[in-house]
């Protein structure tokens, strides 16, 4: 994918397993060049009558700068058994016609339509980036509902875990509920429901 000065090979099998669609790419630079090559994944579903894209951008990874002759190999995973149980769910409730099902990374998806109501509920350190995002997205009465924000308690007392990568995230979610507390922009009210949740609206 893109403009390079060099030239790629890739080679790709798929399985699915545990729910998972798994992606194993060979990429190797076949050209005079070094060079790096982004292998994307697409995927191609169902779609109300509303209508969209027949294929999806699902999944992306990037390869190392690979020399002239070296190769890499990529695994790109993304969830299928989600989606499928969304569109299950949407169609038993015959709505079709009203909601779109996408299968995407959040990160990269685009869209001009403008919604009462964007749920966030992913990555948790990708919070502050999703919302900043897509809040262009939402009416001007509308809001954000973010899920997880006491993750378990570790949110309040750090000392629940020891794990580096988990205390690492913890620390991104506090600086989301900062960010959403002094917020220029939103006002936010914090509830401690399920494993806590807070409630953004535009300031009038």
């Amino acid at each position: 994918y893109g403009l390079s000065y060099t030239t790629f090979e890739i080679s790709a099998t798929g399985c699915e397993k545990d729910g998972k669609i798994i992606v194993n790419a060979t990429v190797k630079n076949t050209g005079k060049y070094a060079g790096k090559e982004v292998v994307q994944v697409y995927f191609g579903a169902p779609n109300g009558k509303l209508g969209k894209a027949n294929k999806e951008l699902v999944a992306y990874k990037k390869t190392k700068l690979l020399n002239c002759g070296e190769e890499e190999t990529l695994t790109i995973e993304f969830d299928i058994d989600r989606y499928q149980q969304a569109m299950q769910n949407v169609s038993d409730n015959d709505l079709m016609e009203r909601i779109l099902v996408y299968l995407c990374d959040a990160g990269t998806f685009e869209t001009s339509e403008k919604f009462d109501l964007i749920f966030i509920d992913g990555p948790k350190a990708q919070y502050t980036k999703y919302f900043e995002r897509f809040k262009n997205n939402l009416t001007e009465e509308g809001v954000f509902i973010c899920d997880n924000l006491s993750f378990h308690g570790m949110v309040e007392d750090l000392s629940l875990t020891h794990n580096y990568s988990t205390i690492k995230m913890v620390k991104k979610l506090r600086k989301f509920i900062d960010f959403l507390k002094n917020n220029e922009e939103f006002e936010t009210q914090f509830f401690e429901l399920g494993d806590g949740i807070s409630v953004s609206r535009r300031k009038k």
